[in-house]
């Protein structure tokens, strides 16, 4: 059986697959990815943050990849940015 320490463990495990410099994902493919609808307030940028203490879901799960993630402003689209 899969642990999954949260629900953007996914997402995390998709990030660090990737090779490129950045890259978009729509709101319905991080959903897909995740297998769960994101919450409204993924519509504002906070969600998002890269704070680096952050505690939040997202920050938690993205903490350890090497991608930053960023709201693209009224397009439901995250924009992920390679930090290394």
């Amino acid at each position: 059986m899969e642990v999954r320490l949260s629900k953007f463990t996914p997402l995390a495990n998709y990030c660090r697959e990737q090779t490129l410099k950045e890259f978009e994902l729509s709101f319905l493919k991080i959903e897909a990815i995740i297998e769960s609808k994101l919450p409204g307030s993924a519509q504002r940028p906070q969600y998002w943050a890269n704070v680096v203490n952050g505690t939040g879901p997202v920050r938690s799960a993205m903490r350890d990849t090497p991608y930053d993630t960023f709201l693209i402003a009224g397009s439901k689209r995250v924009r992920f940015e390679r930090k290394y």
